[in-house]
């Protein structure tokens, strides 16, 4: 079980180091135009749909046929960008006169450094080979 568990801690430690840095930037540096409420749902976010892509491809990793992973892979990339799409016209629907676009930019960044860490930790368990 601990050994399942060390595969998540990259992704809770990216969550934490994001988090850090938004309270940082938004109490101590106080940047005008960015809206810490919107980064820090944004990082929230981000981190519950790793976890979500994350665990379906870790259990297709463990199946016979490659393929499975790959159309897990696929699939994890189509939910991400869905989910991202349908999360920016909510807040856009919701907050039409209060929405951020630098707040936006700034939270697919939040995309991007989600995905390098899930990539390295995936790439990390396919070398193993009890994974």
């Amino acid at each position: 079980m601990i050994a399942k568990l060390k595969f998540f801690l990259p992704i809770i430690y990216l969550f934490i180091a994001l988090s850090l840095l938004i309270f940082l930037f938004s109490a101590i540096i106080k940047i005008p135009d960015v809206d810490s409420a919107v980064l820090m749902v944004a990082n929230t976010f981000f981190l519950l749909l790793t976890l979500i892509v994350f665990l379906m491809q870790q259990k297709a990793l463990k199946n016979i046929n490659p393929n499975v992973f790959v159309r897990s892979v696929l699939g994890g990339v189509l939910i991400k960008m869905f989910a991202c799409i349908l999360a920016i016209f909510v807040y856009r629907f919701l907050f039409k006169n209060s929405f951020n676009k630098i707040s936006v930019i700034i939270a697919m960044f939040f995309y991007l450094f989600y995905l390098a860490t899930e990539v390295a930790v995936l790439l990390k368990m396919n070398k193993q080979k009890n994974a």
